[in-house]
């Protein structure tokens, strides 16, 4: 009896080698995966949760006054010290004008008492001389008393000629005595005189000083109602309107610096155990796709999670507490050269590759930075225009003998 089931299916060599076939591509597939996730994955951390962010300039008025001029307006290109908004410079004009003034006069007034110095000191010569003179008259007057004095027993001189020159000595005294009150009292003159004069240079004297500072401040309001712009940028947002009265730190536009601009990616905590200042940074933007990579670099992690140092940062010590894995902001530089090539704009999408190989760098910046910062020379010329002005008023009205 055959033992054979009829209805057994026939082996399909074909079907077995497709099958075979699928099998090794996956055995391969999953072998390619492996190594590039142990040689090439398992050293990269990714995120998409990045943004482009710089430097927002406000500018912001340091006197009150009402807008005449915009010379700007969004999306323009400015240049460092390039005038942005005026402000009607009426009141600080006259300001300025009145300050002028005063410092002229008080110039005039210390170069009059600088000069009175050496007339009160020829007065102090000629007043001792006239009090050696009256001192004397007063000698000669008492030996001439003394003489008739001694003559006057005998006889010798008349009674009435006697007093008379009892008399010439009484009026010696007081003749001494006014030119010793006159010698003292011009001596005090000088002296008071001398204390509100006392300065080496006239540019020292206090009154000179206090009138140049006055000038100082009111030259700076007018330069200052033209507002100029701190660095070259573009203005990314415009708030005032001409005629509109603004106040001191009234935000009147805002500026961008779209050359100096960096990544902010927020990477989650579990994938910061990796992360090193100094790591480089492989990144594409959303804006121009995958064909467009720029190259950075780590230059600082967040000092907290963006929670920490939200509005309203969260309460975890409640009940009903669920655990949300947080995210910390990572500072990345990118090339310059890259971001002049194909500019990018603050709040634009980032995606996120670090090479976390080389795990020689800083988890936590370590050093203080020395290099100064962020800084501006747009408003160096005010002030040394200023200082130019006093200089020329001062040498104008200083009068010397």
């Amino acid at each position: 009896m055959n033992s054979s089931l009829p209805n057994s299916p026939t082996p399909n060599p074909s079907r077995q080698k497709g099958l075979t076939l699928i099998a090794v591509a996956a055995l391969v597939c999953a072998l390619s995966f492996s190594t590039w996730q142990w040689f090439n994955a398992r050293n990269l951390e990714n995120t998409d949760n990045a943004y482009v962010t710089g430097n927002v300039v406000q500018i912001t008025p340091q006197i009150a006054g009402t807008v005449v001029s915009i010379k700007v307006d969004e999306t323009d290109r400015v240049l460092q010290g390039q005038i942005l908004v005026k402000m009607d410079p009426s009141d600080t004009q006259l300001a300025f004008d009145q300050a002028t003034d005063q410092l002229a006069q008080s110039t005039r007034e210390v170069s009059a008492q600088t000069i009175n110095n050496a007339v009160l000191e020829e007065q102090v010569k000629i007043k001792q001389s006239d009090l050696e003179r009256a001192q004397l008259e007063l000698l000669k007057a008492q030996d001439d008393l003394a003489r008739r004095n001694a003559v006057a027993s005998i006889g010798g001189v008349g009674k009435e000629e006697l007093e008379h020159a009892a008399k010439q000595v009484d009026v010696a005294k007081n003749l001494r005595a006014s030119a010793q009150a006159a010698l003292q009292s011009t001596k005090d003159q000088l002296l008071a005189n001398r204390a509100l004069t006392q300065s080496a240079s006239i540019y020292e004297h206090p009154a000179v000083k206090k009138a140049a500072s006055k000038l100082s401040e009111a030259a700076l309001a007018v330069q200052r109602s033209h507002l100029v712009s701190p660095i070259e940028g573009q203005v990314a947002k415009r708030f005032v309107q001409l005629g509109q009265r603004v106040a001191p730190g009234t935000a009147l536009m805002t500026l961008v610096n779209l050359d100096q601009l960096w990544v902010e990616a927020n990477f989650k905590e579990v994938q910061l155990r990796n992360i090193r200042i100094g790591q480089e940074v492989v990144l594409t933007a959303d804006v121009y796709g995958s064909n467009v990579v720029y190259h950075g670099k780590v230059s600082g992690l967040g000092s907290g999670t963006g929670a920490a140092f939200s509005l309203l940062p969260a309460q975890n010590a409640t009940g009903n507490w669920i655990k949300i894995v947080q995210r910390v902001p990572v500072r990345i530089t990118l090339d310059p050269n890259e971001l002049k090539l194909n500019p990018l704009r603050i709040g634009l999408s980032m995606d996120v590759s670090v090479q976390t190989a080389d795990k020689s760098g800083e988890f936590i910046v370590q050093s203080p930075r020395l290099d100064g910062g962020l800084s501006t020379r747009a408003f160096e010329s005010q002030s040394k225009e200023s200082n130019e002005l006093i200089q020329r008023i001062i040498k104008s009205n200083a009068v010397s003998k």
